[in-house]
């Protein structure tokens, strides 16, 4: 990976000038907080990949920020890729002292602390596609314009990826049914504001989760998550590991963060794993 400067250089996009590490490790890293380092490079393979790498070496809080991302990774083994300086793209290390059972919450956790975090600092209304997309409306379309990818490190760890499309234009976009906060019409594309807003909000509500000993309901993480789910009252599809389809309507999550899916035959069927197509509302 390649180290980014600390100060301003030459840049190709002046609408898209390079994160201040500086001034984000001023705001971010102090006494008593979460975070406790954070380094921006100009380009990496996987943000994800590097921080599991020195899992051991590092303690919880190191935030390891890139300005592009050249195999950066979904579920599912999807790429994900974006112009550099187009968006965040960011990894942190996490070592949770709750029950490793509840560590599936994890990844619901950062959504929730991301959407609350762009609320207030971009003006967007971002909802959540269960269990790790983040979602904005671009004409009144209901578009992904963030994901997250919650990944093991060693038998204490945890390293959480959440790649965020801030300024990506529509020439731009991967796929047609991606979205960015430009074009959802955010008050702020500013990438530095963008990431203080959501690093102190993951801060907040992973402080209140492992306080309350990773319980969702405790915490409030579960009430949170139902409130900004786009997918509950929803008709989906899930599409479920060994190529099998369960098609039904998405009512609940339940205490270990699976959706609740109730079944054409009046049953319901506890989701953990797969991908999920909204169908209607």
């Amino acid at each position: 990976m390649t180290s980014s400067q600390d100060s301003g250089g030459p840049w190709s996009d002046l609408d898209r000038p390079p994160l201040n590490a500086t001034a984000l490790r001023r705001a971010l890293v102090v006494p008593d907080g979460l975070w406790t380092s954070l380094d921006v490079v100009t380009t990496t393979g996987s943000t994800n990949s590097d921080l599991a790498a020195r899992a051991d070496e590092l303690p919880e809080g190191a935030v390891l920020v890139a300005e592009e991302q050249t195999s950066g990774r979904g579920r599912l083994d999807r790429t994900w890729t974006a112009p550099a300086r187009s968006g965040l793209f960011l990894s942190v290390l996490l070592k949770p002292g709750v029950p490793v059972h509840r560590w599936g919450w994890l990844p619901l956790l950062t959504g929730v602390a991301a959407a609350t975090g762009l609320a207030k600092a971009a003006g967007v209304d971002t909802s959540l596609k269960w269990p790790n997309d983040l979602l904005v409306s671009v004409a009144g379309e209901e578009r992904k314009t963030g994901g997250i990818l919650a990944e093991r490190a060693g038998a204490d760890a945890i390293v959480v990826g959440l790649g965020i499309n801030v300024s990506l234009r529509a020439d731009e976009l991967p796929v047609p049914a991606a979205g960015s906060l430009l074009l959802a019409g955010a008050a702020s594309t500013d990438r530095d504001t963008l990431l203080r807003a959501v690093l102190r909000s993951l801060a907040q509500h992973y402080g209140d989760w492992v306080r309350a000993e990773g319980d969702p309901a405790a915490s409030g993480l579960q009430a949170a998550y139902t409130a900004g789910c786009a997918t509950l009252g929803r008709r989906i599809r899930a599409e479920l590991p060994g190529e099998r389809m369960l098609e039904g309507d998405a009512v609940a999550l339940d205490g270990d963060g699976r959706l609740v899916v109730a079944t054409e035959g009046g049953g319901t069927e506890a989701v953990g794993a797969g991908d999920i197509v909204h169908l209607r509302t």
